[in-house]
């Protein structure tokens, strides 16, 4: 999502083969992590609301783990099938004990793809508690977009800034999973 949006392919939905399998390996972490980016927008979303491709992004799953639930998540993921994948990012200085792991083969519904995972520690973070799910806040996960988040034109994250400059806690609101005004159909 991080590149400019293709405005007439608005309106595409993420297939559930997408989405019912991340839910699954989220469910086992669920005590362990705080979601960020994409499936940060996907909780704070209403319940049971159209999956758009480019309301939030779900390629990858972006989670905060807290240092000493570090060994545990990535004996869950291992168990799972991820493996560690190395990046640019592993040898530069500051990079908040960032890991990738990926997990190469995932069938579901006789679709294969790639589940990645980023994975950055850190020890204190804003949260919220939605739905059973602990989630970045809104407004600290506005500012990790230009540094550690990308898909700044995502259509949660856009609603959520104008909400927020309103004084508008962004949950449960249908701005975030609705077409832009300015969609061509």
């Amino acid at each position: 999502m991080g590149t400019v949006h293709n405005k007439k392919r608005y309106g595409e939905q993420w297939p559930e083969y997408r989405i019912v399998p991340v839910l699954e390996i989220l469910n086992e972490l669920r005590a362990y992590v705080i979601l960020s980016g994409g499936w940060a927008w996907h909780f704070l979303s209403p319940e049971g609301h159209t999956e758009y491709k480019h309301a939030h992004d779900h390629k990858d799953i972006d989670i905060f783990v807290n240092p000493i639930d570090v060994p545990l998540v990535m004996r869950i993921l291992q168990k799972q099938g991820f493996e560690k994948v190395w990046t640019r990012y592993d040898m530069m200085p500051g990079n908040e004990g960032f890991r990738r792991y990926e997990k190469t083969e995932m069938l579901f519904e006789s679709k294969f793809f790639r589940v990645t995972i980023d994975f950055f520690e850190r020890k204190e973070i804003p949260t919220r508690k939605v739905r059973g799910w602990n989630i970045v806040e809104p407004v600290y996960l506005l500012g990790l977009y230009g540094s550690i988040h990308s898909g700044e034109q995502c259509w949660a994250v856009q609603a959520s800034k104008e909400l927020l400059a309103q004084g508008i806690d962004p949950l449960d609101r249908e701005e975030l999973v609705t077409l832009p005004k300015y969609h061509p159909k």
